[in-house]
Order: structure tokens, then sequence, then C-alpha cells
């Protein structure tokens, strides 16, 4: 599966399983290079997702820095790849569930 379909539907099953979260597509000029690709918003909280087309699939400059840059700061960041995505989602639902 190429990458951009996976985020395609991963989008999809994000606003099903989350009604009324809000995702943003990061791509463009204005989002550094390494940037995860998909921010998450729901219900007052914020997760950013950096989309793999497989588990092994290569990672370009910056992606493991701002994941764990992320993570370190306080806002929940992940890889997401079909063989993940369940274990991905129930941690998002995890960090959901936590009392603010």
């Amino acid at each position: 599966m190429k990458e951009s379909m996976f985020q395609v539907s991963l989008i999809k099953d994000l606003k099903d399983h989350y009604p009324g979260c809000f995702v943003i597509k990061n791509d463009g000029s204005n989002v550094p290079q390494g940037f995860p690709d998909l921010t998450l918003f729901y219900k007052g909280r914020v997760i950013f997702l950096e989309c793999k087309r497989e588990k092994n699939a290569s990672r370009r400059p910056n992606q493991t820095y701002y994941v764990e840059y992320l993570n370190h700061t306080g806002f929940p960041a992940w890889f997401i790849f079909p063989e993940n995505k369940e274990e991905i989602v129930n941690a998002i639902d995890l960090y959901f569930r936590e009392e603010t």
C-alpha cells in the first residue's frame, strides 16, 4: 500500500473513531522537513502522527527527531503504519481518556 493511500484511509478512520475531531495534514512549504504528517485535535487535546506505508519503510531526515521532541515536550507523537495501527489507536484512546 502506498503511504498516501494509507494516510487517506487513516484520516477517514480517525474521523469515524473520534467524531468531531479535526485532522490537519501537515504539508507544504511552511512545515519543517520531517515534521509529522498529521495533527489530530480532539476534545482539547492534540497528537501528532507520522505515517509510513509499512513497518520497515525508510525515515526521512528529522522525522525521528520531531517525534521524539514532541513526546519529550508533552505532545504525544507516533510513527503509524498498517502493522501497528491498532496498537497506536489504542494508545490514542488511552490518551484521550486521561483526565486533563
